[in-house]
């Protein structure tokens, strides 16, 4: 009986440290981590979405981790994600720019959307992912234009 009340009383713990650490507002960091999400983005000719920004990280922790960028777009109910590559993480600061198609959402469209950007630190059991934290993130309107 003992031991199931400190399994509770670590659970609990865990999910308030975690909610604690991982609910911020934009441009959130942890570990001296950080992205931003640039506050306007394009849709080209052929239907391709792009969003850019700057991050900055340190080596991902624990050793094996991998720090990788997530972006996506919201507008009139109609969420298109896309990743947006592997962190180089020198502790300096660094543009990314991500890309996503609007073959299967072909509601998104020039005018304001929300955007969001994620670094989020992917831990590895061998080859497979085990976990996924997001350790920054930034959340903004933003202005989708045509690009030629």
């Amino acid at each position: 009986m003992r031991t199931i009340g400190r399994r509770l009383a670590l659970t609990a713990f865990s999910a308030l440290t975690a909610a604690t650490v991982f609910t911020g507002s934009a441009q959130a960091t942890v570990f001296d981590q950080g992205i931003s999400v640039h506050p306007y983005g394009h849709i080209s000719e052929d239907g391709t979405v792009i969003l850019s920004g700057t991050y900055h990280c340190e080596a991902a922790s624990p050793k094996g981790a991998k720090l990788q960028i997530a972006a996506a777009v919201i507008q009139d109910g109609t969420r298109l994600a896309f990743g947006g590559g592997e962190a180089h993480c020198d502790g300096q600061e660094h543009e990314w720019q991500a890309t996503g198609s609007l073959k299967y959402t072909p509601k998104v469209h020039p005018g304001p959307a929300l955007a969001e950007a994620q670094l989020n630190e992917i831990h590895f059991s061998g080859l497979l992912p085990r976990s996924v934290d997001t350790v920054a993130e930034d959340r903004q309107e933003i202005e989708l234009t045509t690009h030629h």
